[in-house]
């Protein structure tokens, strides 16, 4: 594993979406190395979440602003004048995103574009890294890896908004941050990153397996799974995350070729169906049941989803670091810490001094 650490401190950065699962998690990476935060996101939507007892509001910039004002989005990126952009900022769970369709839609493709155009005007931003989904692409239930060149769709709301969101990403890089123009035009180099299906401490939000599992364990609920056969790619959090930042480093030096899209997905034995996922995350807690109740009603999820990262395997030098054991092991211990009401900065930050430092 690269050691990029350092590469991080002092630099003046901008997480949006910083209130989330995944936006928490980058926010304390980065804290740890010395970096300058700025955040922009909502409140934090769930109660627990991983943003108030990591206490990350009060060590950063700290802005709860909707991502789909632009006049506010363009005033904090010219005050703050990060360096570096992570926009993780989004509506990220696909069964809402059929209940709340126009607010998916306005989140999570103009969003983007607010974050792009606040980019573009304000000239300070050297790299930029948007994360989407590994659900970006038209699906056709073949089992073949996706590659970053392969069509693009979405029959849910939410797939559709991130491809969506993907187009635009293009036509921006395409159109203002083209690679061919660095330093004669611009100075920015902007990449998509797709993952998806990532799990760790920290995420209590509805309609998510891991969540699901938490809240029938601890608050003794009842355990349902819906799609018992869907295959998804689990990886631990801290997996991908090391790849945007592998990413935004690159992007940050100059390194024209990473400008684009980028996969990040697991090894194939990672690759678990919900019920068999479920079994063995119930083995290592050691207690709870689980009901099958096949979801019935409309809301499609697709059943088969897999990721070819071969090419940030061999131009980023990425690759998973955890097995899936390791990476229930991981998730279950946070959470087991946290109800046993332990410091869980400690906690948090003994998992990711861990990984770092393979």
């Amino acid at each position: 594993m690269e050691n990029i650490q350092k590469k991080f401190k002092n630099k003046k950065i901008l997480i949006t979406g910083h209130t989330g699962f995944k936006g928490a998690w980058l926010s304390q990476i980065l804290l740890n190395w010395g970096a300058c935060i700025t955040g922009i996101s909502l409140k934090p939507t769930t109660s627990p979440n991983l943003f108030n007892p990591l206490k990350i509001k009060n060590k950063i910039n700290n802005y709860f602003t909707d991502i789909r004002d632009f006049k506010k989005i363009k005033e904090i990126v010219k005050k703050e004048k990060p360096e570096i952009v992570f926009h993780l900022a989004a509506q990220p769970i696909v069964r809402e995103s059929y209940d709340r369709p126009l607010y998916t839609f306005e989140t999570n493709i103009i969003g983007t574009a607010n974050i792009l155009e606040a980019i573009k005007e304000t000239n300070t931003v050297r790299s930029a890294v948007i994360i989407t989904t590994d659900k970006v692409y038209k699906n056709n239930e073949s089992g073949r890896p996706f590659k970053e060149g392969d069509k693009l769709g979405g029959d849910d709301p939410y797939s559709a908004s991130k491809a969506a969101a993907e187009i635009v990403i293009d036509s921006y890089i395409k159109s203002f941050f083209n690679p061919t123009d660095y330093n004669k035009k611009h100075k920015t180099l902007i990449a998509s990153a797709r993952a998806g299906n990532v799990i760790g401490g920290g995420d209590w939000s509805d309609d998510r397996l891991v969540p699901d599992l938490i809240k029938g364990i601890f608050h003794n609920k009842q355990i349902i799974i819906r799609n018992p056969d869907a295959v998804r790619p689990w990886q631990h959090v801290l997996e991908p995350l090391y790849g945007y930042l592998l990413l935004a480093t690159k992007l940050q030096t100059g390194k024209k070729d990473f400008s684009g899209a980028w996969n990040f997905g697991p090894n194939n034995q990672s690759f678990l169906t919900v019920e068999e996922f479920t079994k063995l995350a119930l083995r290592i807690l050691n207690k709870g049941v689980y009901v099958i109740k096949k979801d019935l009603d409309s809301k499609h999820e697709s059943k088969l989803l897999k990721l070819n990262s071969n090419k940030a395997k061999k131009q980023l030098n990425w690759q998973q670091e955890l097995n899936i054991n390791k990476t229930l092991q991981l998730t279950f211990e946070w959470y087991k810490n946290f109800y046993n009401k332990e410091d869980i900065i400690d906690v948090t930050n003994r998992q990711i001094e861990s990984f770092f430092t393979k």
